[in-house]
């Protein structure tokens, strides 16, 4: 009797495994990896670099930021240097803000400072008629302030540049990812 029951949930066991492994099985062929094979049978890196990254509109005071985005996305996209036709167009707006969450009790002054950006980005076909993706991106950066004006300065920009990165990371694999199925 105790047999038959250790026989019975071995059996169930092993069914149970069987299903989970059909349906991963079936599930494999619903994802295509990024950077392999797309839809429409060309390179990825082809596709990226097709994209014309316009200027990020930005308010006043925080061109910065825009440029550094643009700078980062038109490498990102296609670094090669090559000059490629152009089948879409990246238009972006984007804003930056500071937030000082650290403040000093003895002086007043702010220890640290956060840098939040966030850029509404649309990916269009080179004539505007369709949009292919649209979406937002946000990242945040932090960095020390010091009473050395010069220190804070240069570590201000550097969190500019490193939010920058982030950004264009985030809107390259969202592009990537809409491309890699479009036929």
């Amino acid at each position: 009797m105790m047999m038959h029951g250790l026989r019975q949930a071995v059996w169930s066991r092993a069914a149970k495994v069987a299903l989970v492994s059909l349906l991963a099985v079936n599930l494999s062929a619903c994802f295509r990896p990024l950077y392999g094979p797309t839809a429409s049978g060309e390179p990825m890196a082809a596709l990226l670099a097709s994209v014309q990254v316009d200027d990020v509109s930005t308010a006043a005071g925080q061109e910065r930021l825009g440029h550094y985005l643009r700078s980062e996305l038109i490498f990102d996209l296609d670094g090669s240097g090559q000059p490629s036709p152009k089948r879409y167009r990246l238009k972006m707006q984007g804003s930056e803000s500071v937030q000082t969450p650290i403040v000093s009790s003895q002086t007043g002054r702010a220890e640290a400072g956060t840098l939040v950006g966030t850029i509404r980005f649309s990916l269009e076909s080179l004539d505007g008629a369709k949009i292919i993706t649209e979406g937002v991106a946000v990242a945040t950066t932090t960095y020390d302030r010091s009473i050395q004006r010069f220190a804070s300065l240069r570590a201000a920009r550097d969190a500019e540049i490193r939010l920058a990165k982030t950004l264009a990371d985030q809107i390259k694999t969202r592009i990537a990812s809409v491309l890699v199925t479009k036929p």
